[in-house]
């Protein structure tokens, strides 16, 4: 059976005669860092959202935390979950505001490539060991690029869209992403992780229901897909026709105070921070060992980068969190001996 040569073509056809006038489509895509030739049945964005989800970098997310490490029961989110949530939620949008779907998904699916493990007491301890050494700062945003640009295929890197890289990089710090289906992907990730870690700490026991503050509650609703339900409304309805993605003040206002809520509650002096000390204790030792001994690092990550620091920093970044446990227990606890 032959394929239809048109069908990318066709595609960006639709894409012309359909999205909206402020969707970036696939056709007039600023294009690659290397070239190549073009596939006769994906657009360039669908393509980079096959090449992140065949990545090895995103298989390992389904073993780093989200929040709650190494948690026992099967249903706490992972880093992998969070992504695909984010996804979801991008991508109903994206649709609805007749942006590129195929873009928001792979901005989506790409965007924490580079997270460490542990979460975000991991990103912080990596953080503290490379700023201790260099005065520079870890950032998982950055290193999510690193990772898609360099570090996957080989030394390669998956070679994607300059729409994707920017907003992979650009999903979170100081600066927007350049397009609406970037900029979704960054307040989509918050409407996730915000609704999803008060759904696991719920689950722990960390929050009973009436923790919750009741003014936002009141607005956005009593259950985790009430609340993402009336804040993508709110988004699509307040961003419609208008060139940017925003929120209602209201809305926006009530989102950022059940994040400052779960910083406070869940993320500051809870189980899950009790952590902290010994992922700090861990990521350095392990920092440090492999600065003294670099023989010990794997041949790919002296191969793709040549500073000592940064191949180190490459290497605990892309560790899962059982694998960073394992490392570390290899390294500093004694062995059993079956005598």
């Amino acid at each position: 059976m032959r394929t239809n040569p048109t069908a990318a073509r066709i595609t960006e056809m639709w894409e012309e005669a359909n999205l909206s006038k402020y969707a970036v489509k696939a056709a007039a895509s600023l294009g690659r860092a290397g070239p190549e030739e073009p596939c006769s049945l994906r657009t360039c964005f669908q393509r980079d959202r096959d090449r992140i989800v065949h990545s090895k970098s995103f298989r390992r997310l389904k073993h780093k935390t989200q929040v709650f490490i190494a948690p026992e029961g099967d249903h706490y989110r992972t880093r992998l979950t969070h992504t695909l949530e984010v996804s979801g939620i991008s991508r109903t949008a994206a649709r609805a505001l007749r942006l590129n779907e195929d873009l928001a998904e792979a901005i989506s699916l790409g965007h924490d490539l580079g997270h460490t493990p542990f979460g975000h007491i991991g990103e912080d301890a990596l953080c503290a060991s490379l700023e201790r050494r260099t005065g520079n700062r870890f950032e998982h945003n950055h290193q999510s690029l690193r990772v898609v640009q360099r570090l996957e295929n080989g030394g390669r890197g998956l070679n994607l869209c300059r729409e994707v890289e920017d907003g992979i990089l650009n999903h979170t710090g100081p600066d927007l992403p350049s397009t609406l289906e970037g900029r979704i992907v960054r307040i989509a990730d918050r409407v996730a992780y915000i609704n999803h870690d008060i759904d696991d700490a719920l689950r722990s026991g960390i929050l009973d229901p009436e923790d919750l503050p009741d003014a936002e509650i009141s607005l956005l609703g009593g259950t985790g897909s009430q609340r993402i339900d009336a804040l993508v409304h709110d988004l699509v309805v307040s961003s419609w026709e208008k060139g940017e993605i925003i929120q209602s003040p209201e809305v926006e206002a009530a989102m950022n105070n059940m994040r400052s809520f779960l910083y406070e509650r869940v993320y500051i002096g809870s189980v899950a921070s009790r952590e902290t000390e010994r992922v700090d204790r861990l990521v350095e030792s392990l920092f440090a060992y492999y600065l003294d001994n670099p023989a010990l690092l794997p041949g790919w990550v002296q191969e793709y980068e040549n500073d000592l620091t940064t191949q180190v920093t490459d290497y605990i970044a892309g560790m899962t969190d059982r694998y960073a446990i394992k490392a570390f227990r290899e390294l500093f606890l004694p062995s059993e001996w079956d005598l």
